[in-house]
């Protein structure tokens, strides 16, 4: 049976392996990716660019300006940090956290689902090589399976919403693998927190997992970068 599933797709690598999945498993995708004021906001772009190499043709782009609240480093003036080893990464929460995105980029994309008729929405959590997001942990994603079959017409009707986070616990290394396995178009990808234009800076903690996964992978990772520090591996 053929399953409309809603994809919080936001132009990263883990949102595009997702999408893969997704339509491998037979899902007819529709896109939201939210414009929603962040320093990197060049991976709306590359969203609608991984829409098209993926056939999507049913694509939102909603605008939501978290600027207004603030309190991140991806919605404010606040430094994003660079060059931090793993276990600098993994002591506490960064910078780079947005306060609530998921549970505010979730509830659009169950609103957006019930409007569409999907009975899936997908994205792209991972906790495995990442600093500990709590909307990025399994009791959230439950938690709120929960919330959205109590506060929904869909719930209520009978026709609770499934969210699925397929890379929840892969390591960076296997999601690229994934991707290639998938034929994912891992060259648009983005991942930058602080990129210089289109370029990736090469340091952040995203271009930093990113580079050490495709070199975990094995993999020549397809995209150029502004810097990458003399000791990387």
């Amino acid at each position: 049976m053929n399953h409309r599933a809603v994809v919080l797709a936001s132009g990263g690598l883990d949102s595009t392996v997702t999408a893969a999945i997704a339509k491998q498993e037979g899902c007819e995708l529709f896109f939201l990716t939210m414009a929603y004021g962040q320093r990197h906001a060049v991976e709306v772009d590359r969203a609608r660019q991984v829409a098209a190499a993926l056939g999507v043709t049913n694509h939102l782009v909603m605008s939501l300006d978290l600027r207004a609240i603030g309190g991140s480093a991806l919605t404010g003036p606040a430094a994003v940090p660079k060059n931090r080893p793993g276990e600098e990464r993994s002591q506490s929460i960064p910078v780079t956290y947005v306060p609530s995105r998921n549970l505010i980029f979730l509830s659009i994309a169950a609103a957006h689902a019930e409007v569409v008729g999907a009975s899936l929405i997908y994205f792209g959590a991972n906790i495995l090589d990442y600093s500990g997001y709590p909307d990025c942990r399994p009791e959230f994603i439950r938690a709120f399976e929960a919330v959205v079959q109590e506060g929904t017409k869909a719930g209520m009707e009978g026709s609770p919403f499934h969210i699925r986070a397929p890379l929840l616990m892969l390591t960076k290394a296997d999601i690229i693998l994934k991707g290639i396995e998938l034929h994912v178009p891992l060259h648009l990808t983005h991942s930058c927190y602080d990129p210089a234009g289109e370029l990736a800076c090469g340091r952040c903690d995203s271009c930093v997992i990113r580079r050490e996964g495709f070199a975990k992978a094995g993999v020549v990772d397809p995209i150029a970068y502004a810097t990458v520090p003399p000791d990387s591996k």
